[in-house]
This record gives C-alpha cells, sequence and structure tokens, in this order.
C-alpha cells in the first residue's frame, strides 16, 4: 500500500472528483503488476506492507506516444544552425541515418537502453519507439529488433521517413522496397506503420499508398502530418482510421473539424515546436472543437531532443493553451488512446500498476514550476525503479 498521497489523479471520474479523478489523502494499492484498489487512505484495506509518500502527488505514468529513439550521433551543429536563423527542413533526417548506419547493433541497443532509462526516470512509463533512421530492409530490421528489445511497449515502423540518398529522384522506387521487402521483414517486430506526410518527405499519393499497405499488413496507422504547412496529412489519416496524427501544428478548419469527428487522436509534440520555432500547436482551438489529443515528447535528435513529459506537460499549458488538468490527462489517457492500450493512463482496479509521485502536492506544479525535477518516485509495472 501507497500512502501519504496529498492528491492522487485517477483520471477515472467513477472513483474521485472531476475529470481527473481526484482523491485527497489517498491510498493506492498494488499486488503484483497491478492496481488493486483506490480510495481515501482512512478506507484503506490491510495490505502486506506499506509506504508513506510524505504527502505527495501521485499521478499514472507518462504515456509516450511519440518518440524516436533508435538512432547514433547527433545534431548539435543543426540545432545551432537553426537557432541562427536556418529553418527546420525534413532533409535533416539524413544524418541521423548516416551516423545509424555506421554503428554496430550492440551499440545502437545500448543506446536505446539509455534513452529509455532516461524517459523512465522522468516518470514515463509507457514508452512508443519508431524505426525510420536506417532506410534499408537490414536497418530497418536492426532498428525494428533493437527497439522491441529496449525496452519500449510499442514499436512503430516509419521506413517512410524520408527517401533516402540511394534512391534520390526515385520516391516511388524507395516505396515500392518500403511497402515491400521491407514492411515484411519488420512485420513480427511492429504494432503500427508510421508515414512522413510533409514537403521534402512524402506527398499525399505516397502517403495513401504506404497506409494502405500497412492496413493490408494489419498494422495500426500513424501520420506524421501538418508539422510545417498546412497539408494532407490530418485528412488522410482521419480517412484511413488512423490511430493518430502528429504533429498538427498548421491546422486548417477543415482539419480541426476532420479530427473532432473522428476517433483519430491529435497528437501535440510542442518541445518540437519550441526547438523547430514553430508556432504552438492549436490545443485549446482542439479540445474547444471535441478533438481527442495527446501529448508526446518526439524525443528525436534533430528536431525535440528532450524526454521529459514534465516539460512537455508545462509547454502545453503554457503553449498550446490547455489547462493543467487537460494537459495531464493528454499525456496520459491519450498517449493510451494514441496506442489503442487500455490499461494504462490511469489509476484504478485492474490498471497497470504504473505510478508517478511528485515532488510536489498537487499536479499543478508541473506548470507551475516549470522546468524543476519533480520526479520523486517511479513505479513500471508494480516495480519501483526510481
Amino acid at each position: 500500500m501507497l500512502q501519504g498521497i496529498s492528491q492522487l489523479v485517477t483520471n477515472d471520474p467513477a472513483v474521485g472528483e472531476g475529470p481527473l479523478g481526484l482523491i485527497g489523502d489517498a491510498a493506492v494499492v498494488l499486488d503484483g503488476d497491478r492496481v488493486v484498489w483506490v480510495g481515501p487512505r482512512v478506507s484503506a484495506p490491510a495490505a502486506d506492507r506499506a509506504l508513506d509518500l510524505g504527502q505527495r502527488a501521485v499521478l499514472p505514468g507518462w504515456v509516450d506516444s511519440h518518440s524516436h529513439l533508435v538512432f547514433a550521433g547527433d545534431r548539435a551543429a543543426e540545432f545551432t544552425a537553426r537557432m541562427a536563423g536556418r529553418p527546420y527542413e525534413a532533409g535533416g533526417i539524413g544524418t541521423t541515418v548516416a551516423a545509424t548506419r555506421g554503428v554496430e547493433r550492440t551499440e545502437l541497443l545500448r543506446l536505446a537502453r539509455l534513452r529509455v532509462d532516461e524517459m523512465v526516470r522522468g516518470g514515463t512509463t509507457t514508452i512508443e519507439t519508431k524505426t525510420g533512421y536506417g532506410l534499408t530492409v537490414p536497418d530497418e530490421t536492426t532498428s525494428a529488433a533493437v527497439a522491441a528489445e529496449s525496452g519500449v511497449d510499442v514499436v512503430t515502423f516509419l521506413g517512410a521517413h524520408v527517401v533516402p540518398p540511394e534512391f534520390d529522384g526515385d520516391p516511388q522506387g524507395y516505396l515500392d522496397l518500403v511497402c515491400g521487402p521491407m514492411l515484411q521483414a519488420v512485420a513480427r517486430y511492429v504494432q503500427f506503420l508510421d508515414v512522413f506526410c510533409e514537403d521534402g518527405a512524402f506527398d499525399g499519393a505516397q502517403t495513401r499508398r504506404v497506409l494502405a499497405a500497412g492496413q493490408r499488413a494489419g498494422l495500426g496507422l500513424k501520420v506524421h502530418g501538418n508539422q510545417l504547412r498546412e497539408g494532407e496529412g490530418v485528412r488522410l489519416a482521419v480517412e484511413h482510421g488512423a490511430v493518430s496524427v502528429d504533429h498538427c501544428t498548421y491546422l486548417s478548419d477543415r482539419d480541426v473539424d476532420a479530427l473532432a469527428g473522428s476517433t483519430t487522436v491529435a497528437t501535440l509534440l510542442p518541445a518540437c515546436d519550441l526547438s523547430t520555432r514553430q508556432p504552438p500547436a492549436p490545443g485549446r482551438l482542439l479540445v474547444d472543437a471535441g478533438a481527442r489529443i495527446a501529448l508526446a515528447s518526439n524525443c528525436n535528435p534533430g528536431s525535440s531532443y528532450t524526454s521529459s513529459m514534465n516539460l512537455v506537460v508545462a509547454l502545453g499549458v503554457l503553449q498550446c493553451g490547455l489547462t493543467a488538468e487537460e494537459a495531464v490527462q493528454a499525456a496520459t489517457t491519450g498517449g493510451a488512446a494514441a496506442l489503442r492500450l487500455p490499461d494504462v493512463g490511469f489509476l484504478a482496479p485492474g490498471a497497470r500498476a504504473d505510478l508517478h509521485v511528485l515532488d510536489a502536492p498537487s499536479y499543478e506544479y508541473l506548470a507551475y514550476r516549470v522546468g524543476m525535477p519533480l520526479t520523486r518516485a517511479v513505479w513500471r509495472r508494480g516495480a519501483r525503479v526510481v
């Protein structure tokens, strides 16, 4: 039993107050990797062991539904140039592709595991990551296998990230590879397929082709869309029943209406918008329209080299116009919806025992004390890891 909880965020209105299902002076009982009881401390059942958390707030662990952890090298020089005025472009991904191809599998796995550990130490207990820095059949297969072995929960195939140099001028030839041998080679390791629908990556017709291949393979679908300008990404994601469309920085009224009328989650990546000096994604507009949103880190070496979901939640409030309550939900239940995972993102009987203890009395401190080290302790699948 965990007790001494000043504020418990359950995300279940049936067991607590308001949309976050808040319980004050609370306790949580864990059995193995599951939550078996939540409620006021005074009503707690007997437990074999008890731990007092010193009147700190407890939230579900963050669900980071968009990251790129399998890579080598860095792009610090590119970041510095961007801060000096050079615009962000999708083509910079090629630098990371070259570095990733140049290291051994054991090194890729070591680096990915270090990044997973960093995420967990920051309160993230459910992690998605993508391939996309190999872009050959053997390199993408290695990336998918490394991702599956690294400790993440969900692996996404992103062979359609950009056209690699060896297929320069022949994007259709590269998509023959992506939609055929490459997809077949990685299928046993992955649960989703993603495609970067953007100038400098893949256009609408090419995106349709990739999504159709993913559907034939029985994979869930995701789209990188509307990051650098308005485009077809959001509408194609909704049309194909994609579980999420990620970035959503530039949206037309038609895009907002499409998302609001669908089950596709709009995943916002505010740390990426900050790092690339794009305007913040219109979170307030999406929520008011009735769209389902998630917040994720987009941890990658080029446009968002952070895995701090505490920071992402704060940016959701400070930049995207969300309330603290909405931002916490987007980073927990929203992320779970963007991964189709029914047992994470909340704390109630039957949930996976993933808990994030803040060194603060309330979830509101995440945006109020932006940038401060507020993660005190973390349980993942019932085991204390921080």
